[in-house]
This record gives structure tokens, C-alpha cells and sequence, in this order.
């Protein structure tokens, strides 16, 4: 039996990742329920990862996947029709367009290279792979050095992780907010400010749907 915060936060889940295909944020679950703060979300989702209703994407930043449902009445489980993955040998090149700043933006680079990603990593939509550079996405999952799976968008929802293009000069890797009539880029480090421009000075390049690791 779940309590209500579980139950709400597992549905909360669930919707975004039908909707989306990309598990909300831990800002965003803590603004949904009406928590005070994100270690109440760790909580809920330590307590649902246990009772075997969610689990944790390696590899991949802020990535669950919900795994049971419980029913209308609340008492049992419904197990989710989870379409077959992606072959393991099934691969798709993607353009890698070069570096990405997780910290002070910096020149947005168009490379020639590709990357191979595992389809089962991709959803639906035209995607682009970036390397990170920098640390302060690194509450999200986001390392220097990892190979960040964009999907290609021109918009975005607050509490999405994009590639924000600015002053059409410099990208980087944030979390997009609109605040009263400015734009502001949020890291995930708390030595980090965030950023706040004009809107006619961001441009979003794309969401971030997927994280790529190499060991």
C-alpha cells in the first residue's frame, strides 16, 4: 500500500514519461507534490525504487523508469506493457556538434564527428549528441566528459534541461525557467549562479532526452 505523496509522485512519474518520454526533474516532483524540499523527493522515490515500483536508468541523468502501477482502488499492482527494447546491436550515429558547457557558456561548436548511441537510449523525434564540459549539472547526473542525447525542439517548459543558445554565440546546458519577463539558465551545482537574459537573447537548441557514459 502506498501513501498518498507515493502514490501521487509515481503517478507524476508516469504521466511525464508517456507524455515526454524524459522523467521529470527533481524540482519539478518537488514543485508537484508541494514539498519544501528535494530530500523529500529522494525520499518517495528511495521508497517506491524498494517496494519495486520504479527503478533507476544507469547511465542516463535523472532517468526512471516506472516499472508497476497500482490500481484505481490502490491495493493492487498492475503490472505496464513495456513495448520490447531495442536490440542490443541496434545502433544509430548520431551528429556530434562538439563541446557543451555544464558552467559558463562557451562557443557552440559544429563538428563533423558522429557518435553511436543504442537505439533503446532514443525516443521518438531527430536527435543530436553533445560532450559536456564542465561540473554544474553534476546534481543531475551530468558529469564532464559524458556524451549528452539532445532531442532537436525550439521550445521548452520550465524545469526542462536544454541546450540554450546565447546572444546566438554561445551555448550551454541548463535547466530552462522563465522569471517574470527574463529567461533564467539554472545549474545544478550550488557553486553556481544562474544566469538570467532577455528572451530575444536564448534560443532553445533542443531537450535533453538521454545521457551517454564511457567507462
Amino acid at each position: 500500500m502506498l501513501t498518498r505523496k507515493q502514490h501521487e509522485l509515481l503517478c507524476f512519474i508516469h504521466d511525464r514519461l508517456a507524455e515526454t518520454g524524459v522523467s521529470p526533474s527533481f524540482e519539478e516532483m518537488k514543485e508537484a507534490l508541494d514539498l519544501k524540499s528535494k530530500s523529500g523527493v529522494h525520499r518517495l522515490i528511495s521508497a517506491l525504487e524498494e517496494r519495486g515500483f520504479i527503478r533507476r536508468l544507469p547511465n542516463r541523468a535523472r532517468a526512471l523508469e516506472v516499472l508497476r502501477m497500482p490500481d484505481k482502488g490502490g491495493s493492487n499492482i498492475v503490472p505496464l506493457r513495456v513495448p520490447a527494447a531495442a536490440a542490443a546491436n541496434d545502433v544509430v550515429e548520431l551528429p556530434l556538434h562538439g563541446r557543451i558547457a555544464a558552467g559558463t557558456p562557451i562557443e557552440a561548436l559544429q563538428g563533423t564527428e558522429s557518435l553511436a548511441v543504442p537505439a533503446a537510449l532514443l525516443g521518438p523525434g531527430e536527435h543530436y549528441a553533445l560532450e559536456v564540459s564542465g561540473d554544474s549539472m553534476v546534481e543531475e547526473g551530468i558529469l564532464d566528459g559524458d556524451f549528452a542525447l539532445i532531442r532537436k525542439t525550439d521550445t521548452a517548459r520550465d524545469g526542462e534541461i536544454v541546450v540554450a543558445l546565447v546572444d546566438n554565440a554561445e551555448a550551454t546546458l541548463k535547466t530552462f525557467r522563465r522569471e517574470g519577463q527574463m529567461i533564467r539558465l539554472d545549474p545544478a551545482n550550488r557553486n553556481y549562479d544562474p544566469q538570467r537574459y532577455r528572451p530575444e537573447q536564448v534560443v532553445v537548441q533542443g531537450r535533453l532526452s538521454g545521457l551517454l557514459r564511457r567507462y
